[in-house]
């Protein structure tokens, strides 16, 4: 062989070897995420690793501060008994509440703990008939004697859809009359300013309507 060619067959070798190095320096800082489920992460062994959970929002684990929010998540298919911190800082989906479904990516920390930096929520949807519900002018011409009684009212959203923690999730309208709802679970996405909706709940003391399932589509009409 001669010198020509050796110094081709050098320059050839180097060139493999940078790009092996940048591919591999590609994959050690691309951030690879593993998708595990709660019992995975649980079972310890990531710490410090960027990892994908899934799972339920636990009833009453919601805490906020400011644009900070903690709360948990189980198995969507547990007993409950397997529950992960997850901390979260920045808008909340208007569709994030207990119950929902919440895909968390992030790094997991010690003590055991997932500091979350993407988060999507998924909630099944619900249609309903209005049929056999109030108005909003109806059940407030009448709000004295149904504090507190289980019942169905419809309506237009009005206005912004909050997040969980919001004083009330949204408004509804319907004859003139407007009634702000609270209700802490998920919400599905159609939910949105001027959609036709059913609750079922009650009214409380402070005149708001507490919806106890899941807010439901009208699909049989529309603004």
């Amino acid at each position: 062989m001669n010198k020509k060619a050796q110094r081709r067959l050098v320059v050839t070798g180097g060139i493999v070897a940078i790009a092996m190095l940048v591919v591999a320096a590609i994959a050690g800082s691309g951030g690879a995420v593993s998708s595990l489920s709660v019992g995975d992460l649980l079972a310890g062994g990531y710490t410090g690793k960027k990892v994908q959970v899934t799972g339920s929002v636990v009833a009453d684990s919601i805490q906020s501060e400011g644009t900070s929010v903690q709360f948990a998540i189980t198995p969507e298919e547990g007993d409950g008994s397997q529950e992960l911190l997850v901390t979260y800082d920045g808008a909340l989906p208007a569709t994030f509440g207990t119950g929902v479904v919440a895909i968390c990516t992030g790094t997991v920390e010690d003590p055991l703990m997932l500091s979350c930096t993407e988060m999507v929520t998924k909630c099944p949807s619900k249609y309903e008939s209005a049929e056999g519900s109030l108005t909003v002018k109806g059940l407030l011409d009448q709000a004295e004697s149904m504090v507190g009684k289980e019942t169905k009212v419809c309506g237009y959203i009005d206005g912004e859809v909050n997040d969980a923690q919001a004083s009330y999730r949204f408004a509804i309208e319907s004859q003139g009359a407007l009634l702000n709802v609270v209700y802490e679970g998920g919400l599905d996405e159609a939910m949105t300013d001027g959609a036709a909706v059913v609750l079922s709940g009650h009214l409380d003391e402070d005149g708001n309507f507490v919806a106890t399932e899941q807010p439901s589509i009208d699909s049989s009409i529309s603004k």
